[in-house]
């Protein structure tokens, strides 16, 4: 089982969602970088568990202990790494997981290639929880590539297939038991002209790739999208000019920043589509492994009814990780 994303840059996440600590190794940063540690902070508060009646009543500080790589608050070149402790774990909510898989999770799966062995406490590493080492090199990524003036803003489009009044349909939704999956935007300022490449190593492979270590992804579509599929091409190319400056600008941007893999220069631009939580206070069918029969499962535990009120910084995170990599890609071409 290997977590781990980059060339340039190489980020492995390790853990479980129970185990004593979750955390991640960053190798290849740059020596020389101090780290605004108030604003990584904040930046993993944002997706910390237990702040609203809408998320997981899971109480964690999430406040990650420095291992390596650091000298001072300065980056040193050697490998990066850092851990946040799990401490308010119920591993006893769990103990029926051996038997019978939950429907929507990783459950089955993984009993299929771990032949038994995967730890099946809170979804083991393939929890949600594994987002917080992911936002903790996110974060720092994010932190490089401002000081570059490139800027990350995610945010929610949709809850439930509503635009507005997320507090209301999650709430309605909780009553009944169930969860409700949404849409994230996700902006990118201030990109250079050039970065990416065609073919495998293009910036939607890229941040696809990085995006889909959330656990919770389904889709993801840059500029239009899959509404451009119903547009003539008249209406989709996006029409060069020169502005007052002699800067190549285009009058639209419906491809998102991005043509053959490499940025445009324009905002880089994609939405991505997050299910609903799968565990879900309500009965559900699955099977007993034992027996090889059909059976009920009724899911203990604390989860959110929606998964999108913290998953924005986690959007933020993927990007800047898998940004950060292709702008070194473009440092080393000169």
């Amino acid at each position: 089982m290997a977590s781990t994303f980059g060339n340039n840059i190489k980020i492995s996440i390790f853990g479980q969602s129970h185990s004593e600590a979750i955390g991640v190794t960053m190798d290849g940063l740059p020596a020389g970088i101090t780290l605004d540690f108030e604003a990584l902070s904040t930046f993993l508060q944002r997706r910390a568990p237990g702040h609203s009646d809408l998320t997981t009543p899971r109480k964690e500080t999430d406040e990650p202990k420095f291992l390596s790589g650091l000298l001072n608050g300065v980056t040193c070149g050697a490998p990066l790494t850092a851990i946040i402790e799990n401490t308010d774990t119920r591993a006893q909510d769990y103990s029926n997981m051996e038997k019978m898989p939950r429907p929507g999770h990783a459950d089955f799966t993984a009993h299929a290639k771990y032949k038994g062995f995967e730890d099946v406490r809170g979804g083991g590493h393939f929890s949600g929880r594994l987002t917080a080492p992911l936002c903790i090199a996110g974060g720092i990524c994010k932190q490089i590539l401002e000081k570059e003036g490139i800027f990350i803003h995610a945010e929610i489009a949709e809850i439930g297939g509503q635009t507005k009044d997320f507090q209301k349909v999650l709430e309605e939704a909780k009553a009944k038991g169930d969860s409700l999956g949404g849409i994230v935007s996700c902006h990118v300022e201030g990109l250079p002209v050039g970065l990416g490449a065609p073919i495998f190593d293009g910036v939607e492979n890229k941040i696809s790739q990085a995006i889909f270590a959330i656990p919770a992804v389904k889709g993801i579509e840059f500029g239009d999208g899959f509404q451009s599929a119903k547009l003539c091409g008249s209406q989709n190319n996006d029409a060069f000019y020169y502005d007052e400056t002699g800067k190549v600008q285009t009058k639209t941007n419906h491809c998102g920043g991005v043509l053959g893999g490499i940025t445009v220069g324009t905002p880089l631009f994609f939405r991505v589509a997050m299910k609903p939580t799968p565990s879900i206070a309500q009965k559900q069918e699955t099977i007993l492994y034992e027996k090889a029969e059909s059976a009920q499962l009724e899911i203990k535990g604390r989860h959110d009814p929606c998964v999108v009120l913290r998953a924005v910084p986690c959007v933020e995170a993927a990007t800047a990780i898998a940004l950060y990599d292709l702008y070194l890609d473009a440092k080393k071409e000169g």
